[in-house]
C-alpha cells in the first residue's frame, strides 16, 4: 500500500529529527530479513543508544539534502537499506549489529558516515574493534588511580628519608 505524500513528508521529518540527534549513521543491506529478526537488531541496538530504521532510500536523500554532515551517505543509498543510527556508543552499536550478523547471516554492512566522513565497511569495523565507553572510562580511571598512588607514596617518601637521614646523622654524633 502506498503512503500518502502527509505520510512522507511525516516520515523525512522523522528522519531528520534522528539525523539531528545521530552522531554516526551505518547503512546496511537488511534484504531477506523477517520483521521478528528486525526486532531483534533493534532490540540489540537500544542498549547502546542506538536506534535502527527502515526507510526507502529516496526518503533518507530527502532527509539529508541540504545537511553537509550527512550527504556522504548518498553513495551508499541502493538497494533493501536499514539505517543504524548511533548517538554515542560507537564500538557497542558495531558490537551489538556483528554479533547480529553472525546468527542471522543475512546483511550487509556497506558502509557508514561518521562526522561527514564517509566510512568503508573495514573502517566501520575498525570502530568496532575499539574498546567500549565503560572499557575506556575504567582504563582512565584507573590511570588516575594510579598516578595518584605514585604521588602520594612520593610525597609519604619524603618525610620517611628525611627521618632516616635524621637518624643516621644522630647515630653518627653518638658514636663520634
Amino acid at each position: 500500500m502506498s503512503k500518502t505524500l502527509a505520510e512522507k513528508k511525516a516520515l523525512v521529518s522523522e528522519l531528520k529529527e534522528n539525523l539531528s540527534e545521530t552522531q554516526m549513521a551505518i547503512v546496511i543491506d537488511f534484504k531477506g530479513l523477517s520483521i521478528a529478526e528486525i526486532s531483534d537488531l533493534r532490540n540489540r541496538l537500544r542498549p547502546v543508544g542506538a536506534i535502527c530504521k527502515v526507510s526507502k532510500n529516496t526518503l533518507m536523500e530527502r532527509a539529508i539534502d541540504g545537511d553537509q554532515n550527512w550527504q556522504p551517505l548518498t553513495e551508499y543509498l541502493a538497494g533493501s537499506s536499514a539505517f543504524l543510527l548511533v548517538k554515542e556508543d560507537f564500538s557497542g552499536a558495531i558490537k551489538a549489529y556483528q554479533d547480529f550478523q553472525k546468527v542471522t547471516k543475512k546483511t550487509e554492512l556497506r558502509g557508514g558516515v561518521l562526522e561527514g566522513r564517509a566510512l568503508s565497511e573495514a573502517e566501520v569495523k575498525a570502530i568496532g574493534d575499539l574498546p567500549s565507553k565503560e572499557q575506556l572510562l575504567g582504563q582512565v580511571a584507573g590511570a588516575i588511580n594510579a598516578l595518584a598512588t605514585k604521588l602520594a607514596v612520593g610525597i609519604n617518601e619524603i618525610p620517611t628519608s628525611l627521618a632516616r637521614g635524621v637518624r643516621a646523622i644522630s647515630e653518627q654524633e653518638e658514636s663520634a
